[in-house]
């Protein structure tokens, strides 16, 4: 048995706590943002929600605009309108949010390090399919 064998099992362990901790501190706040959010129609003008500053300030959609509005009715199993709100999020965005967070968890409670890191191949990728997603959205928009 090495000396570095209980290091790393203390390791492993400090690892295994801290994503328990951030799991559960995670879980308590989406918990009260999805309450907050079931009660709380974003397609009704006048509720409490926060703006998109790029749409304020641009009048122009952004990538994540209408992602409130898409939570809402994918809670409210209107899978249809929420496709309206935001296809792109809705249909990559989503799933490769759940893919990252279950990886996180899974390889947390095995004691592993894991870093939420795109390369700079994923970056390019992800920064090409939000542009190409705003500047369709907005032809769209100015257009028809």
């Amino acid at each position: 048995m090495s000396t570095d064998e209980p290091r790393q099992a203390a390791d492993a362990a400090t690892v295994r706590r801290r994503t328990l901790r951030q799991a559960a501190l995670a879980l308590g706040t989406g918990a009260l943002a999805v309450g907050y959010l079931w009660h709380t129609d974003p397609h009704q003008p006048g509720q409490l929600l926060i703006p998109c500053p790029f749409r304020m300030l641009t009048g122009l959609l952004c990538p994540f605009c209408g992602g409130t509005r898409m939570a809402y009715d994918l809670m409210h199993g209107d899978v249809a309108t929420a496709f309206q709100d935001n296809a792109v999020l809705l249909a990559l965005g989503v799933p490769a949010l759940a893919y990252v967070l279950v990886r996180w968890l899974v390889e947390g409670l095995r004691g592993r390090r894991r870093s939420l890191k795109l390369t700079a191949r994923g970056n390019a990728v992800v920064l090409g399919i939000a542009a190409v997603w705003m500047v369709g959205r907005n032809l769209v928009h100015l257009i028809g």
